[in-house]
């Protein structure tokens, strides 16, 4: 991790490129977010080392078993089947560069005032990549979020984002509430900015090719 000439060093390299045991995990994730909180300023760009087989087995673990399935039709239970070989195949890929993910399937969710939202679908394998680099990139980002920020973070819910809005509204004792709903706000993002925010923090070139931001 570096920042102008000055590098931080990643919990890999300082722990000697050992390979880490399950329990590590938490350990690095937190001396991840450590660095983060005290260099708010620092840029990460040797991070992606902490993903390891450990790694990819708790990813395995935190993605939805029961999910609908991607171009492949592949499921959980049929890939863990064979989980151990299957993720080493997944890290080899993931380490050399020669990583692919797979097209997404498009669905189409029918909203209330009946129009239909598209949402990708990817292959389970492409979810477990998805969810490591989550991990990784969860922990740098908590530590710059603020305390008002509720959406799609670990350990909050849209129920604790209402429970927050009533308390400030009671708070003030008047005032105005706006409802507001952006057109298809997640189908004209420019992804390029938002690859220039991600470059901020983050510029390890596999953790940001590897398509973090669907949803795992």
């Amino acid at each position: 991790m570096r920042s102008g000439n000055r590098r931080l060093r990643d919990p890999a390299e300082q722990r000697g490129g050992r390979s880490r045991e399950p329990g590590d995990i938490y350990t690095n994730i937190e001396r991840i977010a450590e660095l983060a909180r005290k260099h708010p300023e620092r840029v990460f760009n040797s991070i992606h080392h902490v993903i390891d087989m450990s790694w990819l087995k708790e990813a395995a673990q935190r993605v939805r078993k029961d999910a609908a399935v991607g171009v492949d039709g592949q499921t959980y239970v049929e890939y863990a089947a064979n989980l151990e070989d299957n993720l080493h195949g997944l890290l080899e890929r993931l380490k050399t560069g020669t990583y692919r993910a797979p097209p997404v399937r498009r669905v189409h969710i029918p909203k209330a005032d009946g129009s239909k939202r598209p949402i990708g679908i990817p292959t389970l394998e492409d979810k477990i990549l998805q969810r490591a680099v989550v991990m990784v990139l969860e922990a740098i980002y908590e530590q710059d979020f603020k305390t008002c920020s509720y959406g799609f973070r670990r350990g909050r819910s849209a129920h604790d984002a209402l429970k927050e809005l009533w308390n400030s509204t009671m708070d003030l004792r008047g005032g105005y509430i706006i409802d507001a709903d952006i057109s298809d706000f997640f189908g004209t993002l420019d992804h390029g900015m938002l690859r220039g925010f991600l470059d901020q923090r983050v510029t390890d070139g596999i953790l940001r090719n590897s398509r973090p931001f669907a949803n795992p």
